[in-house]
């Protein structure tokens, strides 16, 4: 597991990142501080990380990164933890476009 500290390019996070699933990498972001971490088995863990270094859970969303895949099938906005009826999100996709595009923002900053 891993927080982007510098911006990487997609062949950067494929030769160091896609071992796990191979083809797609976990992620979470926390869209108010505009950070993103990823390399893990489960998106829980992430989480759980990103807590851990001060984050705070409401501000955490899950996604997933398909590296051979381009554009807007780059990104994929589904996670378990991502299921929060209090926060008016009832699956596991991100369902409020404003949070989608601030993953969407987050990732595109750490990732070229």
């Amino acid at each position: 597991m891993i927080i982007l500290k510098n911006k990487i390019s997609k062949n950067e996070l494929k030769s160091e990142y896609a071992g796990i699933f191979e083809t797609m990498i976990k992620g979470v972001a926390d869209v108010k501080n505009e950070i993103i971490a990823i390399d893990a088995e489960m998106h829980a863990d992430l989480e759980a990380y990103l807590i851990e270094e001060g984050s705070a859970q409401e501000d955490l969303w899950g996604f997933n990164l398909y590296i051979e895949k381009k554009d807007e099938e780059f990104i994929e906005y589904t996670s378990l933890i991502n299921i929060r009826p209090h926060q008016n999100n009832k699956s596991m996709e991100i369902s409020d476009p404003a949070i989608k595009e601030k993953v969407k923002q987050a990732v595109h900053r750490w990732i070229a």
